[in-house]
């Protein structure tokens, strides 16, 4: 079942229960689909106006990235599901089966593809809030602060499904690149996020 055809108070529910799935990379996936909305709110509410007119094929331009990341976080929440199933398949094989360490060691790898993926989203996501916390309406300047919230906020969730997944990798060569491809995102972009943050409450004279 896409949770994300459901109501948000259906969503909820499910995560707070006992079911498999959505779990940790799904809400990730979720909340940065928020964020990325967000700042493509402060977008909507520039677009139009004499103010920023100087700015406003710059905003047309990070709205429709925005419009595409988006749908795609959200298609990671069914994804996450989805890739986390020979995971939890390959656990279930016998210990005693000669080819259970293999097909654990791919499903393992499988598992951390699409968080990966959600943290690679979230990044884009934060270069676009990024401009739009710079040159959009101030007016809604917050919301830009709110997004990069948010956005980072997914990101370092699905960062902590990379690395609960890397940690049992047998082959720590797999893993290591992994673990320094998340750590990257996670300095950068985690680091860019708080700059957001910290401009916008400055600006209010917090």
């Amino acid at each position: 079942m896409d949770m994300t055809l459901e109501s948000c108070r259906t969503f909820v529910e499910v995560l707070a229960s006992n079911a498999p799935a959505p779990g940790g990379g799904g809400a990730a996936a979720l909340v940065g689909a928020i964020g990325t909305a967000l700042g493509n709110m402060v977008g909507s509410l520039t677009v139009g106006k004499k103010k920023y007119a100087d700015v406003e094929a710059e905003i047309i331009a990070l709205k429709a990235k925005c419009d595409a990341l988006q749908t795609e976080l959200l298609d990671q929440v069914e994804a996450d599901d989805k890739g986390f199933v020979p995971l939890a398949k390959a656990y279930g094989i016998p210990k005693d089966d000669p080819d259970r360490d293999r097909i654990l060691e791919e499903a393992t790898i499988t598992a951390c593809a699409v968080p990966m993926h959600i943290m690679e989203l979230c990044c884009q996501a934060i270069d676009c809030v990024t401009v739009f916390a710079a040159k959009g309406s101030r007016l809604a300047v917050s919301d830009a602060g709110c997004a990069a919230v948010c956005c980072k906020a997914a990101l370092q969730a699905a960062s902590l499904n990379v690395f609960i997944n890397t940690k049992t990798l047998k082959n720590r060569d797999v893993a290591e690149e992994m673990n320094r491809q998340a750590n990257v995102m996670l300095n950068k972009y985690g680091q860019m996020a708080d700059e957001i943050f910290e401009d916008v409450k400055a600006g209010f004279g917090q």
